[in-house]
């Protein structure tokens, strides 16, 4: 499919508003039985994480806390760099069940960081989902997202979360840009 937005005349759908909500359908049962035994903790990565924790918490039933921490590896850019803690959560994650929430697992970075921060924070289980993860062999983590939405082929994607420029995360679909071969 060839691209409606402006600027971006080659880029093209890969994963398409009814598979995006599949997908959170999917996200959101597998983080139902924890919150159904557990005392949890609904953790967004930001900013990235902000739209999928959103649409995952309006679909999520009980009793849980919602909180957010803030990282980034991107600052806008089309490559990751290193990463920074921008804020770290609020809420009191000593005892509890931390549900993350990110939009995309690439490399691992985020998640690895993010983890090891809710571990030191003392949280007793960390379970981690991700909305996409990319299909590639060149992860840098040995941690993987416990669940995983949908996946997408090695190209850059936006759109639900994830952005191109500081735009465009709003996409109800995820689009991907041309291929630079």
């Amino acid at each position: 499919m060839v691209s409606s937005i402006p600027g971006f005349p080659q880029a093209s759908v890969v994963a398409t508003a009814a598979e995006v909500q599949c997908a959170y359908d999917n996200l959101a049962k597998a983080l139902q039985v924890s919150i159904d035994a557990d005392d949890c903790v609904l953790l967004g990565i930001m900013l990235g994480g902000m739209i999928p924790t959103a649409r995952l918490a309006a679909m999520l039933r009980g009793d849980y806390l919602l909180d957010y921490c803030q990282v980034s590896r991107y600052r806008g850019g089309e490559q990751g760099g290193a990463l920074e803690w921008l804020q770290p959560p609020r809420a009191e994650l000593r005892d509890r069940t931390v549900l993350l929430v990110d939009d995309i697992y690439d490399e691992g970075v985020t998640l690895e960081f993010v983890t090891q921060k809710c571990s030191e924070l003392g949280a007793r289980q960390i379970i981690s989902s991700v909305l996409v993860r990319k299909r590639h062999t060149r992860g840098v983590s040995g941690l993987q997202p416990d669940h995983v939405g949908l996946e997408v082929a090695d190209r850059y994607v936006f759109g639900c979360g994830m952005d191109y420029r500081h735009r465009w995360r709003h996409l109800p679909e995820i689009w991907a840009l041309a291929d630079e071969s």
